[in-house]
C-alpha cells in the first residue's frame, strides 16, 4: 500500500514538474526548465524501477537515487522561487509535494534496509 502511495504520488509530481517546464520555456527560461525537468521526472522513473528491482541493494538503490533527485528537486525550485521564476504560491504547492516525496523515500529506504539486515 505505502509503495503505491509513493508511486502515486510521484506520478503526479512528475505531471506538476511537466506543466512547469512548459510554462518555464514559454517565458524562454531553458536552464533550469531543463534540469528540474530531468530531476523531478527522474524521481517516479526510479521509484517505478525499484518496484522490478532484482533484489534488495538494487531496490534500496533505486529508492535512495529516487531520493537524491527530490533533493536536486527541491533546490531548483528554491532556485526558480528566488528568482522570481514562480510564485510564492506554486512555490510553496510544489516544494510541499517534494518535501512529502522525500520524507516517504527516506522512510522506506530505512525500512528496506532493516528488512534487508
Amino acid at each position: 500500500m505505502k509503495e503505491n502511495k509513493l508511486a502515486e504520488l510521484s506520478m503526479e509530481f512528475a505531471v506538476d514538474i511537466i506543466n512547469l517546464v512548459r510554462q518555464l520555456k514559454e517565458n524562454r527560461e531553458a536552464i533550469i526548465s531543463n534540469q528540474i525537468g530531468r530531476s523531478g521526472t527522474s524521481i517516479g522513473a526510479n521509484i517505478h524501477e525499484a518496484q522490478y528491482a532484482q533484489g534488495k541493494k538494487d531496490f534500496i538503490s533505486k529508492l535512495e537515487i529516487a531520493l537524491k533527485e527530490a533533493s536536486e528537486t527541491g533546490y531548483w525550485l528554491e532556485l526558480l522561487h528566488r528568482t522570481n521564476y514562480i510564485d510564492e504560491q506554486l512555490y510553496k504547492s510544489l516544494s510541499a509535494k517534494c518535501t512529502s516525496l522525500r520524507v516517504m523515500l527516506i522512510a522506506s529506504c530505512r525500512t528496506a534496509k532493516e528488512n534487508a539486515k
